[in-house]
């Protein structure tokens, strides 16, 4: 035989096309379906409600995930890619997190500017993330939280999810998506959302009244979704068995725009709707078959196919890949739990999540730790003892929580530049006989130093307390000591001419505020920096400001004295200088009507000349500058005046 020919003769073979109907069967199909030990799980990329959209010019894009757990406490695995790096895509990234119910984060984040909002009460992170961290606002609706996240930037993406177990969202946006997000029920979030569900689907399974043999079938059926685009569901089948290799059938039915990859441990025979291939033989297509789309229809179908066990019966929603383990062979229809636990019966007290609990502040020259006993009970544990590395620095025990208190030099603290504070906790359990430990540290911020310098070129190399009006301005925000723990990010930075002059906001949320502000690449020691122009004039003229800045730890704040253009150091300012003006136009006013006087008085009388007036120097300025007296606003880059 052809070698080449040898995929296509095995795929062949593999396939039902050559399987006939077994003759003399009854019309119905005696089947009583009931939960099988079979476990099918599904990554999707159907939420219950969501919505994409395309903004192209967004400088802060945002995205917002609603979780609903059922649990109290629950874990989630979080990827967040972008899948094309040099393709459009906002400046700064804000991921909005909304639970309701207590959550372990896992976290993997690209390398990009990417805040996280989130409840501190509600999500525990496994580790800290490369990211800046932002607080919801308390007691949020989803409404009151869509009309929050609109004034931080613009929303890509939002999608409300049950009980989701692992979720990867993609920053790259879709060019045909709408340009505004509006929720949309059972929305099919495409290519930038896909999750799994904690919850198990529904298996069912039954034993097929008057068919003998050993043939058990397997029947997945996935639902129509919201948007009918073609796509392949990749199914991943896993069987075994101690006793015998199984003699399975496959039947995939789903819409007519989904065809089928198939990935299985053991040869199956595959009876589909659509076209479908196996991940052994890539790019050889088979032909489907016209399948029903009701329960009864695909048992008669699997009953046709002789087989005498219904091994597993599951309907989806519409997924990108769905995972089937069986290995009870069919032989047993034991009935599955019907709750899952998060710690089942016998394994005792869930210490990884108790551990991942274990999140410590420090204030005040002092480590502290709070445990609620709500969460440590619902994780099965019991608590005899919490310690810090020293033995004798116990643990408060209140009614509703354990508070494990210690200053900065004892219960074994260790210090570093007076900034990173470590220390190990010890938890005895009464399920276990050996202690659990856990490293722990935090940022006495306390000990942060936090500088704000201005400078008048962007060399940085001399700080300047004097700034002219229509001078560009240089500022670099540094902290030390540099901890690598820490990322500096400016959330906002203004600048405060007095009681009278409305605030010039220069930075908001990380984000220039106007196009004479500029954000600009760290120092090579990983200062912040920026630059911006401040033009425009009041009446009376301020002569001094202050200029602050806030990032997620701090403030820092310095005081700048403002001239005006060309006068340096001279103490003249606006008022001065109009004055001035007003004199020499004065003057000029004099010189020519005195001209006036001793012409008409020593001309010839019978003889008429032209009179030549003579304006005074300062004239067209003092015209000019009579246009600019009022009230106005100073913003970076313009000027706007009320007469």
């Amino acid at each position: 035989m052809d070698r080449g020919m040898l995929p296509q003769a095995i795929a062949l073979l593999l396939a039902v096309c050559s399987f006939g109907p077994t003759a003399g069967l009854a019309e119905g199909v005696q089947c009583d379906l009931q939960p099988v030990d079979p476990k099918v799980t599904y990554t999707t990329s159907q939420v219950s409600e969501g919505c994409v959209a395309h903004v192209p010019n967004a400088t802060v894009g945002v995205h917002i995930l609603f979780l609903e757990f059922s649990k109290e406490v629950s874990t989630l695995e979080l990827t967040v890619q972008m899948t094309n790096p040099n393709g459009a895509r906002p400046q700064e990234v804000l991921l909005i997190l909304s639970v309701n119910k207590n959550i372990h984060l896992t976290l993997q984040v690209p390398e990009i500017p990417l805040h996280l909002a989130y409840d501190s009460k509600l999500v525990f992170l496994q580790e800290a993330p490369k990211a800046v961290i932002t607080e919801l606002p308390p007691s949020t609706t989803k409404n009151q939280l869509f009309l929050w996240a609109n004034t931080k930037g613009s929303i890509i993406s939002a999608a409300e999810l049950d009980n989701p177990q692992s979720i990867l969202l993609r920053l790259d946006q879709a060019p045909t998506s709408p340009s505004r997000c509006t929720l949309e029920p059972r929305k099919d979030m495409g290519h930038t959302l896909e999750w799994k569900s904690h919850t198990q689907a529904s298996v069912l399974g039954c034993h097929l009244e008057g068919v003998t043999g050993h043939k058990e079938a397997h029947i997945l059926r996935v639902l129509p979704g919201s948007e009918a685009w073609p796509r392949t569901v990749t199914v991943e089948v896993e069987l075994s068995c101690a006793l015998r290799d199984p003699e399975a059938v496959l039947i995939l039915q789903g819409p007519p725009y989904v065809s089928w990859l198939i990935d299985a441990n053991h040869n199956v025979k595959a009876w589909t709707t659509g076209e479908y291939s196996f991940k052994i033989f890539p790019g050889s297509n088979i032909q489907g078959v016209n399948l029903p789309d009701t329960r009864q229809g695909l048992l008669e179908e699997a009953r046709k196919l002789n087989a005498s066990v219904i091994a597993s019966f599951v309907e989806l929603p519409l997924a990108s890949v769905i995972s089937l383990q069986d290995r009870s062979c069919g032989s047993g229809l034991q009935p599955s739990p019907t709750t899952v636990q998060i710690t089942p019966p016998g394994e005792g007290c869930n210490q990884d999540l108790l551990l991942s609990l274990i999140q410590p502040r420090c204030s005040d020259d002092v480590m502290t730790l709070v445990l609620r006993k709500d969460l440590i009970s619902t994780l099965g544990c019991t608590i005899t003892s919490l310690t810090f590395w020293d033995p004798s620095c116990q643990a408060e025990d209140t009614d509703d929580k354990f508070v494990l208190r210690g200053t900065y030099s004892s219960c074994g603290m260790k210090v570093a530049e007076n900034v990173v504070i470590s220390n190990e906790v010890v938890i005895n359990l009464l399920s276990s006989s050996s202690p659990q430990r856990k490293q722990v540290q935090c940022i006495n911020l306390d000990s942060l130093s936090f500088q704000l310098g201005l400078y008048l070129s962007p060399h940085f190399l001399q700080a300047s307390n004097t700034i002219e009006l229509g001078q560009q301005g240089f500022v670099q925000v540094s902290m030390s000591p540099s901890i690598p723990e820490l990322m500096t990010q400016l959330d906002s930075c203004q600048l405060n001419l007095g009681p009278d002059v409305e605030m010039v906001d220069l930075i908001q949320n990380q984000e220039a505020k106007s196009s004479c502000v500029s954000l600009l690449s760290p120092s090579p020691g990983g200062d912040m920096r920026f630059s911006f122009l401040l033009r425009g004039y009041v009446v009376p003229m301020p002569t001094a400001g202050i200029l602050s800045c806030t990032d997620v730890h701090k403030t820092a704040s310095t005081r700048l004295n403002i001239v005006s253009p060309g006068l340096p150091d001279k103490g003249l300012v606006l008022p001065a200088v109009l004055g001035i003006t007003f004199g020499a136009f004065l003057i000029g006013a004099l010189l020519t009507a005195a001209l006036w006087y001793i012409h008409s008085h020593t001309r010839h009388p019978g003889k008429r000349e032209p009179v030549v007036a003579v304006a005074a120097p300062a004239s067209s300025e003092s015209s000019s500058t009579n246009h600019s007296i009022g009230s106005t606003q100073s913003t970076p880059c313009s000027t706007s005046s009320m007469a």
